[in-house]
């Protein structure tokens, strides 16, 4: 059985990480550099880092803060936020970051992920996608919609479908980031990645929505999740990463020490 991952979460602008309600990004969070630095001594698994207004600015992503940021962590970097071509996917990369999550550009010019995916490996290429339920209807099953721009922006694309096409691409992994959960606290989409989980066989990561320790728990295994990404739980030390996994670990799930 493959462990479970934890995944804390960047969200950075203007130099500053910085958390929200449903995308808003009203709250400083802390310094991105000495977030990092403790999430890495505290075991994280992984750590993104997302420049969340590059692509609605129109502008490349931070580099500069990335570097710092990787110079901090010895786990897996995952950085994502204004990549529009090939050549900011190779960037990124060159710079330190082992996975480039694609959000925006996938929508735009779904031919960079087969191009990235066969130059630099599936497992470097993840697949990030906000969405948010359309109004449901009586008698019919639940549906999502892609959201681009930093969820500022409707593309009328059905979200379930749009996965398959991401991983039919070349995508390795799939970030699931919930607009109406985000900065909730209430708890993940569970049928989203439930959906999502059993139409697609890559990792599913989780995100948007994670309040408390039974919230990781149910995304993990009622909702099929093969990572939980969480942030304002881990900014604001509600919980620790050695608390998460612990609480894990005594319900039966296997994660990584």
């Amino acid at each position: 059985m493959l462990a479970k991952r934890i995944i804390p979460c960047l969200d950075v602008k203007n130099g500053r990480n910085v958390r929200g309600v449903r995308f808003s990004a009203d709250r400083d969070a802390g310094d991105p550099v000495e977030l990092a630095a403790r999430y890495d001594a505290e075991g994280a698994d992984e750590l993104v880092f997302y420049d969340i207004t590059a692509s609605a600015e129109g502008r490349a992503i931070v580099m500069d803060l990335v570097r710092e940021v990787s110079e901090k962590v010895f786990i897996p970097l995952t950085v994502g936020g204004g990549i529009r071509t090939f050549e900011d996917v190779r960037y990124i990369l060159k710079t330190g970051a082992d996975k480039v999550s694609i959000n925006s550009a996938h929508v735009h010019t779904p031919e960079i992920i087969n191009q990235s995916a066969e130059s630099f490996g599936s497992q470097c290429i993840v697949g990030a996608v906000d969405v948010l339920r359309r109004p449901e209807v009586d008698g019919e099953v639940p549906a999502w919609e892609i959201y681009i721009n930093g969820g500022r922006k409707a593309t009328g694309i059905d979200a379930l479908e749009w996965v398959e096409e991401l991983v039919d691409r070349g995508a390795g992994e799939l970030v699931l980031n919930s607009i109406d959960a985000d900065g909730t606290r209430e708890g993940y989409d569970l049928a989203l990645n439930q959906e999502v989980a059993r139409r697609v066989r890559v990792p599913i990561v989780a995100s948007g929505g994670a309040g408390n320790l039974d919230h990781i728990h149910e995304v993990l295994t009622v909702g099929e999740a093969s990572a939980a990404l969480a942030a304002s739980i881990f900014h604001f030390q509600q919980y620790s990463i050695p608390e998460v996994k612990d609480f894990l670990r005594q319900r039966g799930v296997v994660v990584r020490q």
